[in-house]
């Protein structure tokens, strides 16, 4: 993965801090709508990552589909996570501290949760790309977490916990 100057115009877009804090935030209202409130912080950077891969959300399930099964059938995703995840951990971490600062999500105890009315429930966005990557966020941050732990989920993944 490139430094931020190498991206393209189209890139620094995306991968703008405010962007990916709401891409961030999106994870943890997915997981609030399933799971207990409070995403594991190793699971909001992981969907995040996924979410900004085309690659990745083209293998993403469009029904409710076993996360360990899915996750075996597609090692692909493996591969596409062990190669872009370090490059794309370092433009989401800022995104996550944005977030932060303002005030988006609050860290309790290794878990993040979004505060209240912060970012709106539906997705509306005028790029195609920025609504797909928030709605795969989404949909990551109810679904992953049906894998199991979090250490299970991100090996499952091919991503280090």
């Amino acid at each position: 993965m490139s430094s931020p100057v190498d991206f393209s115009r189209e890139e620094r877009a995306l991968y703008n801090p405010a962007f990916l804090a709401l891409v961030c935030a999106r994870v943890v209202q997915g997981h609030a709508q399933k799971h207990q409130p409070g995403c594991p912080l190793p699971l909001v950077l992981t969907a995040s990552i996924m979410a900004l891969q085309p690659a990745v959300r083209a293998l993403l399930p469009r029904s409710n589909a076993s996360m360990t099964e899915w996750a075996e059938s597609n090692g692909a995703v493996r591969v596409y996570m062990s190669t872009n995840t370090p490059g794309l951990l370092t433009v989401v971490r800022p995104g996550l501290l944005f977030a932060l600062q303002n005030r988006v999500l609050f860290l309790e105890a290794a878990a993040l949760t979004l505060r209240d009315k912060a970012i709106p429930k539906g997705i509306r966005n005028r790029s195609a790309e920025a609504t797909a990557v928030q709605k795969a966020a989404h949909m990551l941050g109810r679904w992953l977490p049906t894998g199991g732990s979090t250490a299970t989920v991100l090996t499952l993944l091919g991503v280090r916990p």
